[in-house]
């Protein structure tokens, strides 16, 4: 070991000193070399398999760890081919795991974590000292090689406390994988249905121009009094503040789109679908949600890995408390004039006023501070995967009851008005109500469709991790519903 040990730590301390030629010296330097570099080595993959099995078998997708030009090309190409075409979730979900920059710094943590546990397997490079001492004719040579005792003695335990670390790494680089794809499909969805509910909003505002027209040229040649002219003049100007918040969340939900992905430049004038997609036929029946939350959720299980670790550790404060400092050396010097000494010597630290009891104190609190945030987790996990399912199975209802209830009988309504404007029983206006009202019931379903497809990926999140529950942008058309049925 180095001859000064390192205060903080307070490492067991090794001294070899011995008198070597340089033949021999050369021998034990190339042996040393040898084994170092046989000792440990990093993998081929740096950890990063594991991340994409996850990819895999979660998101049926693939994770790229962009380490060379040849892999930011191939990213590139990959990336071009998904935004030639209407973007889908699905598509949107692999432009971020390939292209979303805080996603590949992640990544480079398995490089670090590794070589860490690379460093901590690898004996420590040996010493030399030399040293020559001059007293009248008298000159004494003293030659030293040195070598880290205490590194190689709890080389196995360091080992198996960076191996444990380097899993928990990869499994917090596979959580932040799976957030950001559940973050994008998110916004994904509220970018889409900002652009349908920005459609609608147009299609009022076309209505309401039509009808405040009609009003205004009735109003002047004596057909209507002041008040249902400023009736469809104030929907007018309701219908032109919906539209005017329906571009800004239109722009907003985009712009969200973009940064998770990764976009930038000519990449973000890419196309989206026009409408959602469909509700399913039937919801996703799971009773045992919170047993499944349990055994998938890779917050809870990293957490007990690290908790594990932290035993490990604890074990090892009993251990070596007592341990303070400890030296060994072989003495060999030579001198002109004075025979060869030879011998050895030991010291070590006396417990007298430090037993160590604080160390194990410290430790066995923390490691009990571990397990109860490691329950703490599993009790909040369970809540929120019975949250996430419950929030599901409300949007998919008022999505349905919108789909099967509201539209069609809106539908219907105005498809009756219309035989009776066509009879004449009706006038223009009512018409046009009756138009605003049925784009009024279109937009709710949006919404709805919307809230539907974010409380399915809060669900899919919370089986594997923690969700970062939605709360979905609003761009209802409010004037539209406040004045629709004048």
């Amino acid at each position: 070991m180095f001859i000064r040990s390192v205060r903080n730590y307070r490492p067991i301390r090794a001294v070899c000193k011995a008198r070597r030629s340089l033949a021999l010296r050369a021998t034990v330097l190339s042996l040393l070399s040898l084994t170092l570099a046989g000792c440990a080595s990093f993998s081929q993959d740096g950890g990063f398999g594991a991340v994409e099995q996850v990819a895999k078998e979660r998101l049926r997708k693939e994770a790229k760890w962009i380490r060379s030009e040849a892999d930011r090309h191939a990213a590139q190409q990959r990336t071009g081919e998904l935004l030639a075409q209407p973007l889908s979730a699905d598509d949107a979900v692999q432009v971020a795991l390939l292209n979303n920059r805080g996603l590949q710094a992640s990544f480079h943590e398995l490089g670090i974590s590794e070589a860490d546990l690379v460093q901590v397997g690898r004996l420590p490079n040996p010493g030399f000292s030399f040293g020559r001492l001059r007293r009248g004719d008298e000159r004494e040579i003293e030659r030293g090689i040195h070598f880290n005792l205490a590194r190689l003695l709890l080389m196995p335990l360091a080992t198996e406390v960076e191996e444990r670390r380097f899993e928990a790494t990869k499994r917090a680089v596979a959580m932040q994988m799976l957030a950001l794809a559940s973050e994008t499909r998110k916004a994904y969805y509220a970018a889409l249905a900002a652009e349908e509910t920005f459609r609608y909003a147009r299609q009022v505002m076309q209505a309401a121009d039509a009808g405040a027209e009609l009003a205004r040229r009735m109003a002047q040649v004596g057909n209507w009094n002041k008040l249902q002219h400023a009736r469809e003049q104030g929907f007018y100007a309701d219908a032109a503040l919906g539209l005017a918040r329906a571009q800004q969340v239109r722009t907003a939900t985009r712009e969200k789109l973009i940064r998770l992905m990764g976009l930038w430049g000519a990449q973000t004038a890419f196309k989206l679908p026009e409408r959602l997609p469909d509700l399913p036929k039937t919801a996703t029946e799971m009773p045992a949600v919170e047993e499944a939350a349990m055994s998938q959720r890779l917050d809870i299980q990293g957490a007990r890995l690290s908790t594990e670790q932290l035993a490990k550790n604890l074990g090892l404060t009993r251990t070596t408390r007592f341990i303070n400092v400890l030296e060994f050396g072989l003495v060999h010097n030579s001198s002109n004039v004075e025979p060869t000494q030879r011998g050895y010597e030991i010291s070590v630290e006396l417990p007298l006023f430090d037993w160590g009891d604080a160390k194990v104190a410290k430790a066995e609190a923390i490691y009990m501070q571990a397990v109860n945030r490691v329950a703490e987790m599993a009790i909040n996990a369970r809540s929120e995967v019975r949250g996430a399912y419950l929030g599901y199975r409300s949007a998919y209802d008022i999505a349905r009851h919108y789909r099967d209830e509201i539209v069609p009988t809106k539908k219907r309504i105005s498809e009756e008005n219309q035989l009776r404007y066509n009879g004449m029983l009706i006038g223009v206006f009512e018409l046009l109500a009756d138009a605003r009202a049925q784009i009024v019931a279109v937009n709710g379903y949006v919404d709805a469709l919307r809230d539907f497809w974010l409380a399915q990926a809060d669900l899919d999140m919370a089986l594997i991790g923690r969700p970062a529950m939605s709360v979905a942008p609003t761009a209802s058309l409010r004037a539209g519903e406040a004045s629709a049925g004048h």
